[in-house]
């Protein structure tokens, strides 16, 4: 089994910064790619920015310029500045794993709440 760990999620004033972090633990033989996603209440869950093993990134355009994401092996984070209230949402951790008989395999965190709000 995999497990992701997400931290760093809370309240902030607009304009402020937050920085979430994942770990991804157990039976890896490597992660292909970390991302973060999130959801607001009452809209589908949307990607937020990704990472690729080779350390391709990929990001929402809303967050382009605003965000940035990293990592390394088995960890990844996402530095977020100016924040704005349509930042509130639920985000999401996810690994692209592949497993030790070759498979890969998506795994999901469980989320951390970002509340952007005066």
């Amino acid at each position: 089994q995999v497990r992701l760990v997400e931290f760093g999620g809370g309240l902030v004033q607009p304009g402020g910064s937050l920085r979430l972090s994942c770990a991804a633990s157990g039976s890896i033989h490597s992660i292909n790619a970390m991302g973060w996603y999130r959801q607001a209440p009452g809209k589908e869950r949307e990607l937020v920015a990704t990472r690729t093993s080779s350390s391709t990134t990929n990001y929402a355009d809303t967050v382009k310029d605003r965000f940035t994401i990293s990592g390394d092996k088995n960890t990844v984070a996402l530095q977020m500045n100016s924040l704005k209230p349509e930042d509130t949402a639920t985000y999401y951790c996810k690994a692209r794993v592949v497993n030790w008989s070759g498979n890969a395999v998506d795994y999901w965190g469980k989320g951390t709440l970002v509340t952007v709000s005066s």
